[in-house]
């Protein structure tokens, strides 16, 4: 008789994010929340009510607790609210997102004796006031979790972490929904000149995702080698007006389809040439990954986390961030060395289904927790 396969173990489990917006960031925190309580966890989520995020959640049915993280002036009362809500439902693990409901929820959990304080760092940006951040990534939280090495080697630096509470964790993508085969979204209604290739972004707009960069290489393209190519911008940021007045000054504003927010991803992508990725800064993007997986071509900038995933001219062709003739140079090659790109597309399916997958992540996340509560 086969050994019987002992029941997992499970936790309470409350994450936090003070963001009123949509990204990858937000798209995380909710693919935790959902996979823990498909395993079996008791989860909850802890945001603004006003948050595209407590919005999502409370469509899934994820239990919830409305907070304010905009408050200075009540943040003694909102962490001893906090603090007395975390100690009723008997909180095993707090993992605040961002900075300001991270020092919210780091004290709370404290005052509230939460056996495990994660705090998640998901982007590679500088840390402005290192002495009082280390109370937050040393001394009060027992472990880091980072979307990047760079971001993970960054902070072993700065606050001379013990490797072993601090652990890289990219973003996990859900092979079910992103594969190459499958439906693609239909852009005839545009009226593209015939085999026009498309080159898409999935992302929030804002400056430094870089647009306005591929809008200049789409520029070069067409004047330099007579190259047409039409972009597929899918999203909604604060920079939208700014990303408009770029396309303008270009003068591409017929190469460009700015779609809005969509929940089609994996049919977009599938119906694409290429993914860009121009980011002037990046942890690890979910768009790479998603890319991948559903084996469209990347083309990303060299910045961040993203050389850890698009591995130039192995996954993927890397550009000089805010490099409209590399980021061009980078997209004629995707176009035209069709035998290199074919195989950059296997190695880069081959990645991520060996090594990113959602499970995979949840699977490493589980580990961590077994790590400092035991009982695994």
């Amino acid at each position: 008789m086969a050994d019987s396969i002992p029941p997992r173990r499970t936790w309470r489990i409350a994450h936090s994010e003070a963001s009123l917006g949509w990204g990858g960031q937000e798209h995380r925190i909710l693919a935790e929340i959902s996979g823990f309580r498909k395993r079996g966890s008791a989860v909850w989520l802890i945001a603004p009510a006003n948050s595209e995020i407590y919005r999502r959640a409370s469509q899934a049915d994820i239990p919830l607790l409305a907070q304010r993280f905009d408050q200075r002036h009540l943040l003694p009362f909102h962490i001893l609210r906090v603090a007395w809500w975390l100690h009723r439902h008997r909180i095993e693990i707090v993992n605040p997102h961002s900075s300001r409901d991270g020092w919210l929820l780091t004290i709370a959990a404290r005052i509230a004796r939460v056996p495990l304080i994660i705090r998640s760092r998901h982007f590679d940006v500088p840390i402005p006031n290192k002495a009082l951040s280390q109370l937050m990534y040393k001394d009060w939280s027992h472990h880091i979790i980072t979307t990047s090495p760079k971001i993970t080697a960054s902070l072993l630096s700065t606050f001379k972490l013990n490797p072993n509470e601090i652990t890289t964790l990219p973003t996990g993508v859900d092979l079910d929904r992103f594969r190459p085969e499958g439906p693609k979204a239909d852009f005839s209604a545009y009226s593209l000149p015939p085999q026009t290739p498309l080159v898409g972004m999935i992302t929030v707009i804002r400056a430094a995702k870089g647009i306005q960069v591929l809008a200049e290489a789409v520029r070069l393209l067409k004047i330099n080698h007579g190259i047409r190519v039409h972009c597929i911008i899918a999203g909604e940021g604060p920079a939208l007006d700014y990303i408009k007045s770029e396309i303008s000054r270009f003068a591409v504003e017929d190469h460009f389809t700015l779609l809005g927010h969509r929940e089609d991803v994996p049919e977009i992508m599938r119906a694409l040439d290429i993914v860009a990725i121009p980011s002037f800064h990046e942890a690890i993007p979910q768009s790479g990954l998603q890319a991948l997986a559903t084996g469209i071509p990347v083309v990303a900038s060299d910045v961040g986390g993203i050389p850890s995933i698009i591995r130039n001219g192995e996954t993927g062709r890397l550009a000089p961030p805010e490099n409209a003739v590399a980021l061009a140079a980078a997209i004629r090659e995707t176009l035209e060395q069709k035998a290199q790109t074919q195989a950059m597309r296997q190695a880069g399916l081959q990645l991520v289904r060996s090594q990113h997958s959602l499970e995979a992540m949840l699977d490493r996340l589980e580990a961590v927790y077994c790590q400092h509560l035991g009982g695994c």
